[in-house]
C-alpha cells in the first residue's frame, strides 16, 4: 500500500509539471522552475554597477573552432543607445524579447521624443514575461536578462529579471552557470559607492574566471560591453579581442599562448 500510494504522489506531481498555469498542491509552479533550471545551465554572465559607468561580462561558448564568429558579442545586445542587456538562456527566447525590447524603447522616443526610462523599458519586458506564466497554451521565456543602462532620472542602473516576470536592482549580479560561486566573490570584494570602472573590469575577470573554474581565462571565451558617459552623454562599446587581452594582463590573469 505504501509503495501504491508513493507512486500516486508521483503521477499526481508529475501532473502539474507540464501545466504552466496551475500550482502543484505545495504552491509551486514547474515550468517556471524548470526554466531557472535551463538558466542554471547556460554560459555565465555578469555585470557590476561602477561609479563612473556599468560593465557588462560574459562566457563566449565556442563549441567548434569552424564556427563562423561575425560579431565581437554573442550574448550582449544593445536595445538602445542608453540601455543593453546579457542574456543567460535559450538564445532563441532572448532573440523574441530583444526584439520587443528594442521595438518598445523606439516607440517610447518616437512618441516622447527622449529615451525611455531604464525601469519602465525593464517592466515592459517583464510584464509579457508574467504573462507567459499565468495563460494556458504557453511556455515560460527560458531566459534571465541583465539589463545594465543610464537615464537621466537615476543615473547609470542595474537590474536582474527572471522568467517568472520578477525584477529587481542590483549593485553587481550574475546569472547561468556557476553563478552562486560568482555570488560569493561578489559579496566578498565588491565595493559598495567605491567602485569605478577599472576596478570592476578586474573584478569581472576574477568572477569570470571563478564561474569558468580557470587560472588563465582565454579572450576568445570571454566577451566584455560597458555603457558610459562621453560629452553628457550614454555610449555603449563592445570591447574587442585586443582590448580583452590587455584587461587579461592588466589583471594578472593574462592567457597562455598555445604552441603552434
Amino acid at each position: 500500500r505504501l509503495g501504491c500510494c508513493g507512486g500516486r504522489q508521483a503521477r499526481m506531481s508529475r501532473r502539474y509539471d507540464s501545466h504552466t498555469t496551475i500550482f502543484s498542491p505545495q504552491g509551486r509552479l514547474f515550468q517556471v522552475e524548470y526554466a531557472m533550471e535551463a538558466i542554471s545551465k547556460a554560459g555565465s554572465a555578469v555585470a557590476l554597477l561602477a561609479s563612473d559607468g556599468v560593465l557588462l561580462a560574459a562566457e563566449k561558448r565556442i563549441t567548434s573552432k569552424l564556427l563562423d564568429i561575425r560579431g565581437l558579442a554573442e550574448k550582449m545586445y544593445k536595445i538602445d543607445d542608453h540601455v543593453a542587456v546579457a542574456v543567460a538562456g535559450i538564445t532563441a527566447d532572448a532573440n523574441i524579447l530583444v526584439n520587443y525590447a528594442r521595438l518598445a524603447a523606439q516607440r517610447y522616443r518616437y512618441a516622447y521624443q527622449e529615451p525611455i526610462p531604464i525601469e519602465q523599458l525593464l517592466h515592459k519586458i517583464c510584464d509579457l514575461k508574467q504573462g507567459y506564466t499565468q495563460f494556458g497554451g504557453l511556455r515560460p521565456f527560458g531566459v534571465s536578462f541583465l539589463v545594465v543602462g543610464w537615464d537621466e532620472y537615476f543615473g547609470f542602473q542595474l537590474y536582474r529579471s527572471e522568467p517568472s516576470g520578477n525584477y529587481g536592482g542590483w549593485k553587481a549580479a550574475a546569472i547561468g552557470n556557476n553563478s552562486q560561486n560568482a555570488d560569493s566573490v561578489l559579496k566578498s570584494d565588491y565595493k559598495i559607492g567605491g567602485t569605478d570602472m577599472k576596478m570592476a573590469k578586474n573584478l569581472a575577470v576574477k568572477v569570470l574566471a571563478k564561474m569558468l573554474d580557470t587560472t588563465n581565462p582565454s579572450s576568445d571565451k570571454l566577451e566584455f560591453s560597458s555603457i558610459t558617459l562621453k560629452d553628457g552623454k550614454p555610449e555603449y562599446k563592445v570591447f574587442t579581442k585586443e582590448d580583452i587581452k590587455k584587461l587579461l594582463k592588466d589583471s594578472g590573469m593574462e592567457e597562455k599562448k598555445t604552441a603552434t
